[in-house]
């Protein structure tokens, strides 16, 4: 699962961007119905707080990223 964002628009404004464990309790009960049972989530932000993706793994927010030639740090 995650959410789609047009990642060229970053390319403007830098290419940090944030990756942190997200509770799937915390999400709105729209998102939580599609989580499949994951106690944890991980979360792909821009600088400004922003979230871009929301996906199952720290592994995949990354590789996500680095995809979209992005810069991908963790924050806690």
């Amino acid at each position: 699962m995650h959410v789609k964002y047009d990642f060229s628009k970053l390319m403007d404004e830098g290419n940090t961007v944030y990756v942190r464990s997200v509770r799937a309790e915390d999400l709105p009960e729209d998102v939580q119905a599609q989580v499949g049972g994951r106690d944890t989530l991980y979360a792909v932000h821009r600088a400004d707080g922003e979230r871009l993706a929301l996906v199952k793994d720290r592994r995949l927010a990354f590789a996500l990223a680095r995809q979209n030639d992005l810069a991908p740090v963790t924050a806690h």
